[in-house]
């Protein structure tokens, strides 16, 4: 059998479990870059996901702390559909993806890892992602630093700015 080392998964496999929602917390500080926060809007902000499922794998999160997204005002839902289509636009200019997915899981019997905060993942998928490393090794694996994806994606913010 060979081995596949990912050494930097033991940060988090070690790390002690913050209870602070990630959201709130990346919303409220003024650590971009740490936090991994791409783009902020008027209620609701753009971040890379830490523990990606791909590269450039983006969440989108309203600044209000609400697991129930019946509990969302018009003007976020409104921000938050914007961004969604912004960000594809930038995922597609940017790393040249064949498709997405996009979602929003609510509850955690539907996956959602944070119950707590509604907020909607894409990812970006090309041809092929899927495959035997996660099959038969159960094992993803990201082809760059979270911090180089930042910087990268940061060159096509201006899609976020247009109309």
């Amino acid at each position: 059998m060979k081995k596949l080392w990912a050494p930097w998964r033991i940060e988090y496999i070690l790390m002690e479990k913050i209870k602070e929602c990630i959201f709130c917390k990346a919303a409220k500080e003024n650590k971009d870059d740490e936090n991994l926060v791409l783009w902020r809007g008027k209620y609701s902000f753009v971040m890379l996901n830490r523990y990606p499922y791909n590269s450039g794998h983006l969440m989108i999160a309203p600044y209000t702390h609400t697991g129930d997204i019946e509990q969302l005002k018009k003007e976020e839902l409104d921000e938050i559909i914007i961004l969604i289509q912004k960000s594809v636009k930038l995922l597609k200019k940017a790393l040249k993806p064949d498709g997405f997915n996009i979602g929003i899981n609510i509850g955690k019997v539907a996956g959602a890892g944070i119950e707590d905060h509604i907020h909607v993942h894409i990812v970006p998928r090309w041809n092929g992602d899927t495959n035997f490393m996660p099959i038969i090794g159960d094992t993803k694996v990201v082809n760059q630093y979270l911090s180089e994806t930042l910087d990268f994606l940061r060159k096509y913010i201006s899609i976020y700015e247009g109309d």
